[in-house]
This record gives C-alpha cells, sequence and structure tokens, in this order.
C-alpha cells in the first residue's frame, strides 16, 4: 500500500476546532477541496502551484484552500524545494494523523478489527476466529477490542476518529451448506442489525456496512494498485471468492449493487477422476476448497486461519488447491475479458504474499492456453492491498463518508 487516501475537508464556513473539523458530517460540501486532496493522493505530495495547474483554479484559491487544509492537521508540509523557475515550492502531503477510521470485517471463517489512519496505516489491531460467525459472539468481540485499539491515540487523536465500518457478507445464512455449519446455525443473521447494534454500543460514532468483496475492492482502488488502472475487474480470494468493477478510476456498483458478483459466474470444474461438470466459480476458487483438501489429508482445517502469513506445510494439498483455482480462474477471467475490454485483473485474498504470487502466475499461465480469439488482452496481476483489504476497506467507510468527492457509489440504494 504506496497510496494515500483522497477525503476533502470540512466546510470552512462552520466554526469548528481542528480536532473535530475530520468528523462533523457538515464538512463535504466544496467540491474544490475534495480535488485538491484527491490530487494529493494520486501525487503523494504537490506544491500550490502545481495544484492550481492541475485542477484550474487561481493560485490565490488554491492558496487559501491548502493553507486552511494544513491548519486544520489533514495536511502536512515538507521540505521547501529550490532549483526550480519561481518561488521556491513546498510540497504537501496528507498527514496519517488528520483522521481514523475503525474497520471490522466479519468473514465466515474469521473476523479482523483495524483502527487505520489516515493514510491507510494500521495502527493497532485485532483477530477471531470461529468455526462459523454468529451475531453476539461478534458483538462481543467489537466491545472488547474496538476500545482496546483506540487506546493507542492521544485524546487529540481520538477527537479524529469519524467512525465505524463494516465489511462482511450479506445473506450469511443462505451458506450453511458450503460452511458445513448445523442447521440454522446462521439463521440469526437474517434479522440481526449490525449496525444498529454497533450504534448502541458506540453511540458517539457513526457506522456503515458495505459487502465486504466491494469494500476490498474499494481498498484497492483507493491505497493499492488498483489506481494505476482506468479500469479493471477485482477478485478477492477469501473463504469464498468476490469481486469488484472498477469502470473510469470509480467502483461500479451495477444497478442493485451487486455488480462483480464474479464468485457467481459459471465455469467448468474438473474432478479428479476425470470428471467435469458446470460449477460457480466460488466452489473452485475459494479457500474452504482448500480447506477441505486438508481435512481430507487428516490435517487440521483450521491452521489455515491460524496461521495466514505461512501456508507452507500444506504441501501437496496447496498445490493441487492452486491448480484448481487457478484453472477456474483463468475461464472466468476469459469470460469477463468478452464483456469488458479491462485493463487488468486484479487477484488478492487473505493468503500469504508467496501464495498470492504462485496462484497469479498459474492463472496466466492456464489464461494463455484459452482460445481468446477476438478479445483484447488484459494485464493479470497481483493486489497489493493483502489479506486485510476487506478489514482496511472497512475502516475507509467512515472516512469516505466524510471526506471522499464519491463515496456515494458504495451507498447506493
Amino acid at each position: 500500500m504506496d497510496e494515500t487516501a483522497s477525503f476533502p475537508i470540512p466546510d470552512e464556513s462552520v466554526p469548528l476546532s481542528p480536532a473535530g473539523r475530520g468528523t462533523n458530517p457538515t464538512g463535504v460540501r466544496l467540491y474544490n477541496e475534495r480535488v485538491i486532496l484527491s490530487l494529493i493522493r494520486r501525487h503523494r505530495a504537490l506544491g500550490k502551484v502545481d495544484i492550481a495547474r492541475l485542477t484550474g483554479l487561481s493560485t490565490q484559491t488554491t492558496t487559501v484552500i491548502m493553507n486552511r487544509l494544513h491548519a486544520d492537521g489533514l495536511l502536512t508540509a515538507g521540505e521547501r524545494q529550490r532549483g526550480r523557475i519561481g518561488q521556491p515550492s513546498v510540497p504537501f502531503s496528507l498527514n496519517p494523523d488528520g483522521a481514523f477510521g475503525v474497520g471490522l470485517m466479519i468473514g465466515r471463517r474469521s473476523s479482523d478489527l483495524v483502527l487505520m489512519d489516515f493514510t491507510a496505516g494500521i495502527r493497532a489491531r485485532a483477530r477471531l476466529t470461529y468455526a462459523y460467525p454468529l451475531p453476539q459472539a461478534l458483538m462481543d468481540f467489537a466491545e472488547r477490542e474496538i476500545p482496546r485499539l483506540t487506546a493507542v491515540l492521544t485524546e487529540e487523536q481520538r477527537a479524529r476518529v469519524t467512525g465505524i465500518g463494516v465489511a462482511m457478507p450479506f445473506e450469511l445464512w443462505n451458506w450453511e451448506a458450503d460452511l458445513e455449519t448445523p442447521p440454522g446455525a446462521l439463521a440469526g443473521w437474517r434479522t440481526f442489525d449490525v449496525t444498529r447494534e454497533l450504534g448502541q454500543l458506540f453511540p458517539d460514532w457513526p457506522v456503515r456496512m458495505c459487502n465486504d468483496a466491494t469494500s476490498a475492492c474499494a481498498a484497492e482502488l483507493t491505497f493499492g494498485r488498483g489506481a494505476a488502472f482506468h479500469d479493471f475487474a477485482y477478485l478477492y480470494i477469501g473463504t469464498f471468492i468476490g469481486g469488484g468493477i472498477v469502470l473510469n478510476g470509480s467502483l461500479f456498483p451495477g444497478r442493485s449493487g451487486n455488480a462483480g458478483a464474479l464468485g457467481s459466474m459459471p465455469i467448468l470444474r474438473r474432478e479428479a477422476d476425470g470428471t467435469a461438470s458446470l460449477q460457480q466459480l466460488i466452489r473452485t476458487a475459494s479457500i474452504y476448497r482448500l480447506e477441505r483438501r486438508l481435512i481430507a489429508r487428516g490435517l487440521p482445517g483450521t491452521d489455515i486461519w491460524l496461521s495466514p502469513d505461512d501456508w507452507s506445510k500444506f504441501a501437496e494439498p496447496l498445490e493441487d488447491w492452486i491448480d484448481e483455482a487457478a484453472d477456474g480462474l483463468a475461464q472466468a477471467i476469459a469470460a469477463m475479458l468478452s464483456v469488458i475490454d479491462f485493463e487488468a485483473i486484479v487477484i488478492d485474498g487473505a493468503f500469504p504474499t508467496a501464495m498470492r504470487t504462485r496462484l497469479v502466475e498459474r492463472t496466466r499461465q492456464r489464461l494463455a492456453t484459452i482460445d481468446r480469439q477476438g478479445l483484447t488482452d488484459a494485464v493479470v496481476v497481483e493486489g497489493s492491498v493483502g489479506r486485510d483489504a476487506r478489514a482496511i476497506g472497512g475502516a475507509a467507510l467512515p472516512l469516505l463518508a466524510t471526506f471522499a468527492r464519491d463515496f456515494d457509489v458504495l451507498f447506493k440504494e
């Protein structure tokens, strides 16, 4: 994650203290401020003259906005740069302490809590693993750990916490068969309102929720290498694979908010005995398939979630799963390219970096064997945010809601 977030500052007509400006919802009005912060994110650091040139604003207007941003603690000034024509330039970058967000990722086998700063730095984290997610256990986890996470902040920094974002799969109760849970174990999610319950536990902070794969895609676009591509399809491999679509540099939610449900794409799955059947990608390129392979070999499937950064001991089952997943991914990518000529396909997931590299390379190899006549090729690349993408996307939700130029793409009804 080598890029910082783009968020605007509050409206300067509202008399707020610097510590409070990052949390007041009235601070999302001024488009010019949002554009300026977006440019600073993309370029990491910019001077006032550069911003005036890129935005078309007058130097005087740019100076007023930049000075206000700096005074509010959302920007930091760098060393004055000399050697160019004109006055020496002072580069400005986003201040990591300018604002914070808390992210709760609710997964099918584990949950992560993160405290994230204004530039996507993780200040504190906590993890909970389980056989399957239960609403009350998740609320107990949040109630216990969120105060511990925010305790690392100073009093002034805590005043800049913008809220809580939740990234979770929708309709969890529909996945009992694949998760092999007891019948009715996930039924409580049908009527459980996560945002309401968290709002009651933490009434001082707004709570927002988004689909976990969409959140991961937003994290890659905002903080990862996705910003380098104009259009891309995003695949996040967790217990179940999910995805997202970015068009013209913006997350595309679709008519119902379900665009990028790439795990539901039908592909041909080949079994060990040579038989083949039409299956959804989710039943080929998902980590639960590796979990089942481990259990079939007499190994504990929970090791996947207890050792998320080291899968070296999985050996042959892992190799077989990579083969199976890469075959499904390659088929899905060819199908995607027949609909939209994406510039890139970005693959990330809840697995070690070395494993991600192997899976992406194997997918490229399989894709090269598929007949793609008439299609425009896309580059298949690794994501850069990693297994924290869903939690980071969740933590970004309150920041986006408070500061971002086009956060509405995540919240369309």
